[in-house]
């Protein structure tokens, strides 16, 4: 038997037996369960201080995106500066409420408190105020602020994400 066989075109190709072929069968499985093999099982060894920290990594990440591009935050907890724009070196470090309501409010706040840094409350009171609304005292928080009804991963995640911030003195 040849180990050529024509092909369509006319040129000749080699032939491969069957015990050749399981033979390399064999082989390219050895190499790629050899390649693959520590990538697969090797994340269930994974320290779990390696899986936090990648877990964290991504909080925080995703708190940003909330802060900055959901939630909104800068555009009341951050100063202004000379133009009007947002001051991002005092980045969600407090600031005047630029709007009041048309008809006035007695409890309207005239502040809105540093959360870049260090909260203003433990991590688990900000998680309660962004998942339920609810502050420390046991009241929703006043308008202007949104009361959000963040889930629970979203809010560790903003806390997560403010807590990396520099507080400014």
């Amino acid at each position: 038997m040849s180990n050529l066989r024509a092909h369509r075109n006319g040129t000749l190709k080699p032939r491969m037996d069957r015990k050749t072929a399981s033979v390399l069968a064999i082989v390219l499985f050895a190499v790629f369960f050899a390649f693959s093999a520590p990538a697969v099982y090797g994340q269930g060894r994974k320290s779990s201080a390696a899986a936090d920290s990648a877990k964290s990594v991504g909080d925080v990440a995703r708190g940003k995106y909330l802060v900055e591009g959901v939630a909104m935050c800068g555009e009341c907890h951050t100063p202004r500066n000379s133009t009007g724009g947002l001051d991002r070196s005092r980045w969600l470090q407090g600031a005047p409420v630029r709007w009041a309501p048309v008809e006035g409010a007695s409890n309207w706040p005239l502040i809105a408190p540093r959360i870049g840094g260090n909260p203003p409350a433990s991590d688990a009171d900000m998680i309660k105020l962004l998942t339920t609304g609810i502050w420390t005292t046991g009241k929703p928080l006043r308008f202007p602020m949104m009361p959000f009804r963040m889930s629970a991963s979203d809010a560790k995640a903003v806390v997560a994400y403010l807590k990396t911030l520099t507080p400014q003195n």
